[in-house]
């Protein structure tokens, strides 16, 4: 049993098949690697490991990949296991035990919510283990759609453009994601939240220095 109860198939890192979609689409759109490195503010050997496995990627440096090669954050799950359905179903239902799994670099866990992969949606469970953040400060994630969040425990402190909010068990939060923004626990437990994304992917990720 995973934290809070979110059981799910756990990947310590993001799955090989996932990695070389990263790789392909890249390829397919004419940008080298040192091009999306400068595309996204970091450096190429750090695109280099993320694409072969060696690091984990943080969620804001995962965010800015996928969103600058025009994918869904879903199509990093679109690979890992999960268990069988149960008969009659027909793929509308997903267990806990069967949602797919990604560990990130800063402590973050994403669970995907969706049975299978959805095209512009991403609906995912999230814990923010104590002490993480979704980004550094000073690189703060801007995408485009927009996000809806809901608080299921514990505290979670916001940054949407020049505000800040502290958002605790049951407080909810919608923004366009345009705007930047960025995630991080406060006090000594985990937060744990529900995202929904519509329209993230498609276009090309700005920056906000």
């Amino acid at each position: 049993m995973s934290r809070n109860g979110a059981r799910g198939n756990r990947s310590e890192q993001i799955p090989g098949p996932a990695l070389a979609r990263l790789r392909t689409r890249r390829e397919q759109m004419g940008i080298s690697v040192r091009g999306l490195a400068d595309r996204i503010g970091v450096s190429p050997s750090l695109v280099s490991q993320i694409e072969t496995g060696k690091v984990n990627p943080s969620v804001g440096t995962l965010v800015a990949i996928t969103t600058e090669l025009e994918l869904s954050l879903d199509v990093l799950f679109a690979d890992a296991a999960a268990s069988p359905r149960a008969p009659g179903e027909n793929g509308m239902v997903l267990h806990p035990d069967e949602r797919p799994e990604l560990q990130l670099e800063t402590g973050v866990v994403w669970y995907r919510l969706t049975p299978r992969h959805e095209e512009d949606v991403d609906f995912l469970y999230v814990i923010y283990e104590v002490g993480s953040e979704s980004c550094a400060v000073d690189a703060m994630m801007v995408h485009r759609g927009r996000e809806y969040g809901l608080v299921l425990s514990g505290k979670l402190g916001a940054t949407i453009g020049f505000d800040s909010y502290e958002l605790k068990a049951g407080d909810s939060i919608v923004f366009e994601a345009r705007s930047p923004h960025r995630f991080w626990t406060i006090g000594d437990e985990p937060a744990v939240v529900i995202w929904t994304i519509i329209g993230r992917a498609g276009e090309a990720r700005q920056t906000f220095d």
